[in-house]
């Protein structure tokens, strides 16, 4: 594996992207596997001792994405849009509406593997992920776009050569972790991207306030980057986290594998025990201090309390 501190970034566009793939290893799992992250000229072994975490960060299904069900289930990516303030989620068997006191309902009634499903402003989505049964194009959509609330989809980038398990657009940017290469990327044009580095990391999150600050997931232990990405230092005081979210008012929201909510408020370097989701996380989202969503298999979840205590928002 490439130093991130030592290797040179590497321009992608859609013509000339890394193509070889190397499984889901790269990021789509925290199984016992061994590595180095590069971290203030540390070597950090990328193993917990005694101890293996199953996947999900909900990782790619071998089954593809069929329409015999039209449940909002295997839920990768939550976001909330601003036009209604509905919650939607991005799953194996397409995009879900959830909105608070109705039914799930599948926009379009589309049925596509959504990985990556993130919400960039009113209306506007970006994901990734795989085509449904029937659908033609290549089995990794690169970077897509809705712009219609996800009536429809186009493909802006990277086809067949980037599955986003993890896609975040803040600061005019889309941060990506492709699971096809283990690479973070950047783009400030949506077309072409910077590969930052290749870390085992699970999950990423954007500080609200400076676009190279970011935070990410990894098995042995959060990681801090203070220059977009491109190297990473451990941060010592943080729980071991599997998935993460940072609020734009600053609250940071991270869950553990077995569920439990962790929260800071001073940028990471102390951090609060808050509740439990009784269960491995799927998917999370913090869109503020208060407000956090949460999925877990066969359930997704809500708090108005900072994620001390969750109703459900939808069962399967």
């Amino acid at each position: 594996m490439p130093n991130p501190r030592t290797s040179a970034p590497r321009r992608q566009t859609p013509s000339t992207a890394a193509a070889g793939a190397t499984g889901s290893s790269g990021s789509g799992g925290w199984g016992a596997r061994a590595g180095v992250l590069a971290a203030s000229g540390i070597a950090v072994l990328v193993v917990l001792a005694g101890i293996v975490i199953i996947a999900t960060r909900s990782g790619d299904d071998p089954r593809p994405a069929g329409t015999a069900t039209a449940k909002a289930a295997h839920v990768h990516g939550l976001g909330i849009d601003p036009q209604d303030g509905a919650l939607y989620a991005g799953t194996h068997y397409g995009l879900f509406r959830l909105a608070e006191g109705v039914a799930a309902t599948r926009v379009a009634d589309r049925v596509q593997d959504f990985m990556g499903f993130t919400v960039v402003g009113s209306s506007h989505y970006l994901a990734s992920g795989h085509p449904g049964e029937g659908q033609g194009g290549p089995s990794s959509l690169g970077l897509i776009e809705s712009t219609d609330g996800g009536r429809t989809w186009q493909s802006l980038s990277l086809a067949g050569r980037a599955d986003f398990h993890a896609l975040e657009a803040r600061h005019g940017r889309v941060y990506g972790l492709n699971s096809l290469t283990g690479e973070f990327l950047v783009s400030q044009d949506r077309q072409t991207w910077d590969t930052r580095s290749t870390i085992p990391m699970v999950d990423f999150a954007v500080s609200p306030d400076d676009p190279d600050v970011l935070l990410a997931t990894t098995e042995q232990g959060l990681a801090r980057s203070d220059d977009g990405g491109r190297t990473f230092q451990p941060v010592p005081s943080a729980p071991l986290l599997q998935l993460v979210s940072w609020a734009e008012d600053g609250t940071i929201v991270g869950a553990a594998p077995d569920g439990t909510l962790h929260a800071s408020t001073d940028d990471g370097r102390t951090w609060q025990r808050r509740g439990s989701l009784g269960a491995a996380p799927h998917a999370l989202i913090a869109t503020s201090g208060s407000e956090v969503f949460a999925a877990v298999d066969g359930a997704i979840l809500a708090s108005a309390d900072g994620g001390r205590t969750f109703d459900v928002r939808h069962r399967e």
